[in-house]
């Protein structure tokens, strides 16, 4: 039996959609090489194949396309957090996990720090006025105060912990390293992103953060 073909709206929504997620990935790609300051838009239309008016059509202005480049940056790191199922394990396994996850995703998706440090130079003005951020960050959260909870409860975790501040120390000591590997191999003489130095970061994290939250 033939398929029904689409309606023409159904068509018409679904070549947005995809027209809208090939902006976006050239503007990641565009801001991440240049920031913010630097990026152009002709460029990104270069990158997309597309017509620069098309993207004003859908994105009004580069703050604009900057924005829900951030967006989009914080809602794949938060979605594939989701993955892993935290909730599901024991809570020392949990922090772990998330702890090797941050730096791992870090390591795998420098464009992603490179996004942050530009929105950091601008003061946070664009994610100040993102509801959509603030949402998609709330849940991690949530569910780490959750797990927190669970490990007092069972009494393999400590009281008072705070899960934000948590959740900043997992991800500041990853993103100082790696956003500062340069100077610091040149300053200690070491190469801080070979293999053996790489491993050697990751359980030292892993060993910190865990050192604080467990019961001793």
């Amino acid at each position: 039996m033939p398929k029904a073909k689409a309606a023409p709206e159904e068509t018409r929504t679904r070549d947005a959609d995809r027209s809208q997620q090939i902006i976006l990935l050239a503007a990641r790609d565009e801001f991440a090489q240049h920031g913010l300051a630097g990026a152009r838009v002709d460029r990104v239309a270069e990158r997309a194949g597309l017509n620069k008016r098309l993207i004003y059509y859908y994105f009004t202005s580069k703050d604009e396309l900057f924005l829900a480049v951030l967006e989009a940056a914080y809602a794949d790191i938060r979605a594939a957090e989701q993955q892993l199922h935290l909730a599901d394990m024991p809570p020392a396994q949990a922090i772990r996990r998330l702890t090797e996850f941050t730096w791992e995703y870090y390591l795998a998706h420098p464009e992603f720090l490179t996004l942050l440090n530009s929105e950091n130079l601008e003061h946070g003005r664009h994610l100040a006025q993102s509801t959509r951020a603030r949402k998609t960050n709330l849940p991690l959260i949530e569910t780490l105060a959750e797990i927190l909870e669970r490990g007092r409860r069972e009494g393999v975790f400590r009281g008072g912990i705070d899960a934000m501040q948590l959740y900043v120390s997992i991800a500041g000591m990853a993103y100082f390293y790696l956003n500062n590997r340069h100077t610091l191999s040149a300053i200690f003489g070491r190469d801080l992103m070979a293999p053996k130095a790489l491993q050697e970061r990751l359980s030292h994290m892993s060993d910190v953060i865990l050192g604080y939250v467990l019961r001793n």
